[in-house]
């Protein structure tokens, strides 16, 4: 149910066409909540079939032409409505848990490899966010809405920290017992 709120957040923001809308997703809503051009596409077609978007009037009609979506207010209530209702937290469903999981039983050949791989992505999302942290938000006083944009920033470079520092130590972990592994072997 988010991605139609992802949409109307980002409308509400500012009223754009599909194209604009998927950069704007590829470029910072994608980082926290993802979707294909497809799935955008097909969603603003239900948000205007509900009522809560429209499309833009042309300044001149022309063949071709960008569709530009705004919010209607029933999109601003629905989109108002659902920031206050409860919804519990997602279990995390990550596959490289599992594949430690499953190392436990199967061994371990080949999980180094992918953790150094893992571990580098999340470096560079975590100098991405901290480029954009140092980009848009200086220090200082900020209105409410770039506060609050700032706190999801800060929610993301929060996650990555987290993910080197569990990566960093799951690596020193997995090659240490590999190690031990292979002492105890050579006895």
């Amino acid at each position: 149910m988010s991605l139609p709120h992802a949409i109307l957040t980002a409308l509400l923001e500012k009223p754009s066409s599909g194209l604009e809308l998927t950069r704007r997703f590829d470029k910072s809503i994608g980082y926290f909540w993802s979707a294909t051009h497809q799935q955008i596409y097909r969603e603003l077609g239900r948000l205007e079939e509900s009522g809560l978007i429209r499309v833009l009037p042309a300044e001149r009609p022309a063949r071709g032409q960008k569709k530009e979506y705004e919010v209607l207010p029933a999109g601003r209530d629905e989109l108002a409505a659902w920031v206050g209702r409860p919804e519990d937290p997602k279990p995390v469903r990550d596959p490289l848990l599992l594949r430690l999981r499953a190392a436990g039983v199967v061994g371990t050949g080949g999980l180094v490899a992918e953790l150094r791989r893992h571990l580098g992505l999340h470096r560079g999302q975590l100098a991405e966010y901290e480029a954009i942290e140092e980009r848009d938000f200086p220090p200082g006083p900020s209105g409410a809405e770039d506060r609050l944009r700032h706190l999801v920033l800060r929610g993301g470079i929060d996650l990555e920290t987290f993910w080197v520092n569990w990566l960093t130590q799951a690596l020193a972990d997995v090659e240490g017992g590999a190690q031990r592994s292979r002492s105890r072997d050579t006895r």
